[in-house]
């Protein structure tokens, strides 16, 4: 039976962007997006843009929030962003109108073929359709897409895409009832 053999791991062909492009990412987002500095939003979002998130309108983005690569990063208008939001995108992530992403909520992009000897990288597109509620302390895999008015419940995993206006729980996520919002 063969072995994981992780001296055979090559991701050399995964290129997020130049050195010096992450670098300089590092430094800024370390001082005004994933710190607790009360940085003003709008500078928080012209650092994104700066550096190639494409941001919309009425957007916050609360302290503590890691962002991998900005430049992988696409988020509507009318979204929050909790504290200690973590958005692992290798690839890109598309936040669209009216998302909620509670605290301490995790995307992630890339996961590992775990049947390769390789440990291959295999990064996924992460899909938030419109008014879309990631909850607090959940995981959205990579490749998964939350359609729209789908809520992930607090401290839930998403393994599989979850329907519009369907709300999940549990790891990995099922679906309890559906989202009834009234006026």
């Amino acid at each position: 039976m063969k072995e994981v053999d992780l001296g055979k791991f090559d991701n050399s062909w995964y290129y997020p962007g130049s050195f010096l492009k992450r670098f300089f990412w590092h430094i800024f987002s370390n001082t005004f997006i994933n710190s607790t500095l009360p940085v003003p939003m709008k500078i928080k979002i012209q650092i994104l843009r700066l550096f190639g998130a494409k941001v919309g309108h009425n957007v916050t983005i609360k302290p503590s929030v890691n962002i991998k690569y900005p430049w992988f990063l696409i988020i509507e208008d009318n979204v929050w962003i909790g504290e200690k939001v973590w958005i692992d995108n290798f690839v890109e992530v598309l936040i669209e109108d009216n998302v909620c992403i509670s605290q301490g909520a995790l995307l992630l992009t890339g996961n590992h073929n775990y049947s390769k000897e390789t440990f291959d990288l295999m990064p996924a597109k992460i899909v938030l359709e419109k008014g879309a509620w990631v909850g607090a302390k959940t995981v959205v895999c990579p490749g998964i897409t939350l359609k729209s008015h789908a809520v992930l419940a607090v401290g839930s995993v998403a393994t599989r895409d979850l329907k519009a206006y369907g709300i999940y729980q549990g790891n990995p996520a099922a679906f309890v009832r559906e989202r009834k919002i009234t006026g």
